[in-house]
């Protein structure tokens, strides 16, 4: 029976190590207790792609599925971590333990995160109740980093209550918190254009919960009339009407009002009889991009593989081939365990 195509990854599906380090035992039992120490540095792990860091997620991953996920996005400037901070600040009044993942932009030096969310939740970070991780995008699109499920996974099965997730604030692209998270709430701002930026394709479709922040400011009103307006005219699937709230997150106000609104919509989603189809969805779309990132690294993976990729290239950039013939060769030479001849 052939290989797979690359060695970069070892087999599709890699064996469980049975016979584990005295460390690998400390650091899975101490992300079990909720060690703060041991969550960030297995967090470190995957994000670095380390080769046990899988062995972890499984032993993890029964733990999972009790955590309710609340992912924020919009354009940047509109206040994100600043509501991000006040919600915290709600659910920890409360007596819940809160994670924050807050992603932001890659360092073009170190390729790491700039922490700029992590600077405006100081409050938040002395709080014991509250893990706060900044994680670069590292190209990845979407609003997110590529680890962003698996960390969740690793806060979940932790014990944390309510994980908040802040997207990068790139733009209308951030459609891709609404397969990561629970529940989506899309900010705006009057007078930044967010009347425009609302009818982008996506965003109106990934809003659970609207929130116009700064709401102190002048057009208030008139963006929340607009965006009535264009729900009204749009249904969804579910049979969810998105809720609206005004808040003005540097001073606290309306962050009640938004908790709420975020409970409907929890409350409606646990009863709603489409609850597992989108459970089920969005593994589905997970376990393709697992698989995708899994090929892509493999055919990557060794010189052999890289090799074909790179000649494949420039026979297309000499206009030797097209684009689409070369995938058709990579794939089947890759199915076939053939590379290299």
């Amino acid at each position: 029976m052939p290989r797979p195509a690359c060695e970069g990854l070892g087999a599709i599906v890699p064996e469980f190590k049975n016979l584990r380090s005295p460390e690998h035992e400390v650091l899975l039992e101490g992300v079990r207790r909720g060690q703060f120490r041991a969550i960030a540095r297995l967090i470190t792990l995957i994000e670095n792609g380390a080769t046990d860091s899988a062995d972890f997620l499984r032993e993890l991953f029964p733990l999972t599925g009790r955590c309710f996920t609340i992912g924020v996005t919009g354009a940047p400037g509109v206040g994100k971590s600043t509501l991000v901070d006040g919600l915290a600040g709600h659910y920890r009044q409360l007596g819940l333990k809160v994670g924050i993942i807050a992603v932001d932009p890659t360092s073009p030096f170190t390729g790491g995160a700039i922490l700029g969310d992590r600077i405006r939740m100081r409050s938040r970070s002395l709080d014991p109740g509250t893990f706060i991780r900044s994680m670069a995008t590292r190209g990845h699109l979407g609003g997110l980093s590529r680890a962003t499920g698996e960390v969740l996974d690793v806060l979940d099965a932790a014990g944390f209550d309510i994980v908040l997730v802040e997207t990068v604030g790139v733009g209308q692209d951030e459609v891709e918190v609404a397969r990561a998270a629970h529940a989506t709430l899309v900010l705006l701002v009057p007078g930044m254009g967010d009347d425009v930026q609302a009818l982008k394709a996506g965003i109106m479709e990934i809003g659970d919960v609207f929130v116009i922040n700064k709401a102190d400011r002048e057009g208030a009103a008139r963006t929340e009339a607009e965006l009535r307006a264009l729900l009204s005219m749009s249904r969804r699937s579910d049979g969810w009407r998105p809720g609206m709230v005004r808040t003005v997150a540097s001073e606290g106000a309306g962050l009640q009002e938004c908790a709420r609104a975020i409970e409907e919509y929890r409350s409606f989603l646990e009863s709603s009889p489409q609850r597992s189809d989108r459970a089920q969805q969005v593994q589905r779309d997970r376990l393709l991009e697992m698989a995708r990132a899994r090929i892509t690294e493999d055919l990557l993976g060794g010189a052999v593989c890289a090799g074909l990729v790179e000649a494949l290239a420039a026979k297309v950039a000499a206009r030797e081939t097209d684009p689409y013939s070369a995938v058709e060769e990579l794939i089947a030479r890759y199915r076939l365990g053939a590379v290299g001849g």
